[in-house]
């Protein structure tokens, strides 16, 4: 048979089936038309669900690419006049929230960041949160800790007790203007001394890092004071939290079953942790391994927050069991260290920002509130620090300048007020104030610092 006339047959073949198979269709559909169906109730609720969700999915996805973009840019200017790129990524958040965005145009922020994204961006964030707290406990070294925490141990703890009592001291001025009835005086007060005694260690590092302090004596002292502040002001979080949300009775439980849990960690999950490690040095850790990794992670997660000490509690704790310099935590780090900063956190700072109004801090009396916070955090941390550095005999210049480094706040602050926020210890107002305080000492940190460490060792 030639080719034409195979090419005939072909065409004959494919017109022949596309006829029956329309023909068959229409008999289908004839027969099919005298059918009953029944009631559409159920459909119809599945698809007033599915398009929710689609809207909600669009408007999430919009306010992801939104801060995204714009946290990283703002990012990279502050990078560019010596800032931790953080403060950037902070701003971009609350520049996309009603301080802001809201007050240029309410319908662009109502349409970037509506009302019913708030629970799906939250959840995201939170879960941005907890992985980046495991982070921050991976880049705990136990060994580096070991080696220098009892030269450093009553420094840090200094750089704790004089801010925290000078904001339970505060408390007592705020709390009948920014609290109500419900918050007992001690649950807002052990927060306000809390919220106070925060150091932010991953900025504090990478401030270190940009100046090229790390390797000096001051960094070392500043890096070891943070961690010991960082493990301490978790563990005060994870009281308060417990304390905040039990009875009296209660929290004697939460604090037993947090000691139990802390325990368990160091003396069974530690060592197993430890012999698993081991056995994949060398060698790549499988996807299996990870995946064992992070089922351990949330594991711990879920279990401080059924616990009542909250979720990032339980990452940060899994992440410091993990030895600091094996091939898992490296592995963990690189994998896990873009999706969170670049994608994950972002949703967090969206977040912050939506919660965030400037606008309530309108008149004088609020902006005068807010200097005086700005000044006892700045007190008792810069106070604290340097009292305990010049006891233990470093120079006015390194005690001073740790003083500075140990103000840095960051991120950290920030995921304590959320917490406090969330627990309804601190009210719209309070919470904005505090969160201009985190911001304003972490921008102070560094030209601080430069005028008064770095030209003077010049």
């Amino acid at each position: 048979m030639s080719s034409s006339a195979k090419t005939l047959t072909t065409a004959f073949f494919y017109v022949a089936l596309v006829i029956a198979a329309v023909v068959a269709f229409l008999f289908i559909s004839s027969r099919g038309e005298t059918l009953i169906a029944p009631p559409p109730a159920v459909d119809e609720i599945s698809r007033a669900v599915s398009a929710a969700s689609s809207s909600i999915l669009t408007h999430l996805l919009l306010a992801l690419a939104a801060v995204v973009a714009v946290g990283r840019l703002l990012g990279r200017l502050f990078t560019e006049i010596g800032q931790p790129p953080i403060i950037g990524e902070v701003l971009g958040g609350i520049l996309l929230g009603p301080s802001f965005l809201g007050m240029i145009s309410m319908d662009a922020y109502h349409f970037i960041l509506p009302a019913n994204v708030a629970p799906y961006l939250g959840i995201v964030g939170q879960l941005g949160v907890i992985i980046y707290m495991f982070l921050v406990g991976l880049e705990l070294d136990a060994g580096f800790l070991r080696g220098r925490v009892n030269s450093t141990i009553a420094t840090s703890h200094a750089s704790i007790v004089l801010p925290f009592v000078l904001g339970a001291g505060l408390a007592l001025y705020l709390y009948p203007r920014f609290s109500t009835s419900n918050i007992p005086f001690t649950n807002f007060a052990l927060f306000m001394g809390l919220a106070m005694s925060i150091t932010a260690f991953p900025v504090l590092a990478r401030i270190l890092s940009d100046t090229g302090m790390t390797r000096t004596e001051l960094g070392t002292i500043a890096l070891t004071c943070a961690a010991v502040d960082d493990v301490t002001a978790w563990c005060l979080l994870a009281f308060v939290v417990g304390v905040v949300q039990t009875s009296a009775n209660s929290a004697l439980l939460v604090a037993a079953l947090t000691l139990g849990f802390i325990g368990f960690m160091f003396i069974v999950v530690r060592p197993l942790a430890g012999r698993l490690i081991r056995k994949s040095e060398g060698r790549e850790p499988s996807k299996g391994t990870i995946a064992l990794i992070v089922v351990l992670l949330l594991a711990s997660a879920l279990t401080t927050e059924a616990i009542g000490i909250h979720a990032i509690f339980g990452a940060f704790l899994f992440g410091a069991v993990i030895p600091h310099s094996s091939n898992i935590a490296r592995s963990l780090r690189e994998s896990l260290e873009n999706l969170v900063t670049i994608l994950l956190l972002p949703a967090f700072f969206a977040f912050t920002g939506m919660r965030t109004e400037i606008g309530l801090v309108s008149g004088t009396r609020e902006w005068l509130v807010c200097g005086l916070i700005i000044l006892v955090a700045t007190l008792g941390k810069f106070g604290g620090s340097f009292l305990a550095g010049r006891l233990t005999g470093l120079s006015w210049r390194h005690s001073a300048g740790l003083g500075v480094l140990m103000n840095t706040r960051g991120l950290m602050e920030l995921i304590v007020l959320n917490v406090g926020f969330e627990l309804g210890v601190i009210s719209s107002t309070l919470y904005t104030m505090m969160v201009l305080m985190a911001l304003v000492t972490t921008i102070a940190t560094t030209p601080i610092l430069h005028r008064l460490v770095l030209k003077a060792s010049r």
